[in-house]
């Protein structure tokens, strides 16, 4: 194992050989990473793994429809300044109210004056519209903004950048030509044994091997919203919290439990208690093969 990928398992993040190499470059190449890939499957978490190792300040920008660039760089403070004004009319000293002083800055911004440099999270940038995407490049271009009463901001650090996207709309050449790529599909039951291992230490691997096959046997059907990796964990720690040591033991408090890894009422209208019980027996079923 690369001293790289070992350090990120140390962070309890279980990455792939690919994943560890693209997020190599970033650094070397001086790149944003774009990471895509299905809602849970750990992309958000590669930015959280990254500033924990790195020790730096993670910002995160959340991106939705529209999100315009004042909102994402800053914003004035509207009623600390009217206050001001009424009292410079009241005879109080007058001062500038656009100055630092009276400033919100948003994420961007943060991200920018960080002095010692930070982990940058875009995240779901494909729920922002062209326009910001467009108004994106300039600023992982340049690594700058403007304001207009202030003057142009420079980071003196880049940020190191990760972006993540769900799929909601195809994004632009332009970004991506912009950024380093990856994508992160849902892991076989082996690296999500792994992956549940690390984050719970000590769970018994016969267990482990249960949760992860028949999380596997729901994601084979068509499910509206397939569980990802963080409801896994959670239905872990609620098997756990049952004092359920065998799931084939206690299909009742496993059924029962499903409000965990089913998050529409599609999915449990279609995964219902026949069906749990399939998914069950086919687990049982693996065990003895």
């Amino acid at each position: 194992m690369s001293e790289f990928k070992q350090q990120l398992h140390e962070q309890g993040y279980i990455a792939d050989e690919e994943l560890v190499v693209a997020l190599q470059l970033t650094e070397v190449l001086d790149r944003p990473l774009l990471v895509e890939g299905d809602a849970g499957v750990g992309k958000t978490e590669i930015a959280k793994v990254l500033a924990a190792l790195h020790q730096l300040p993670l910002i995160r920008l959340q991106c939705y429809e529209g999100l315009d660039a004042r909102q994402a760089i800053y914003e004035w403070h509207y009623a600390k300044q009217l206050l001001s004004l009424n009292q410079a009319q009241s005879g109080a000293p007058s001062v500038d109210v656009f100055s630092e002083a009276f400033l919100l800055p948003r994420p961007l911004l943060h991200a920018i004056r960080q002095p010692d440099g930070c982990v940058l999270l875009i995240d779901e940038v494909d729920r922002a519209d062209e326009a910001f995407e467009a108004f994106l490049l300039e600023v992982l271009s340049d690594f700058q903004v403007s304001i207009p009463e202030l003057g142009t901001l420079s980071a003196a650090v880049k940020p190191r950048v990760i972006l993540t996207a769900n799929g909601t709309r195809e994004l632009s050449d332009a970004l991506r030509r912009r950024c380093l790529y990856h994508y992160i599909a849902y892991p076989d039951v082996t690296k999500e044994i792994q992956i549940l291992r690390a984050k719970l230490p000590g769970v018994d691997r016969a267990f482990a091997l249960q949760v992860c096959q028949f999380v596997a046997g729901l994601r084979s059907l068509d499910l509206v919203k397939r569980p990802g990796i963080a409801e896994t964990l959670d239905w872990a720690r609620a098997m756990l919290s049952l004092e359920v040591k065998d799931l084939l033991q206690s299909p009742d408090q496993t059924f029962n439990a499903r409000s965990t890894l089913l998050k529409t009422e599609e999915d449990r209208s279609l995964v219902d208690r026949e069906r749990w019980a399939a998914i069950l027996t086919a687990v049982g079923h693996a065990a003895t093969d």
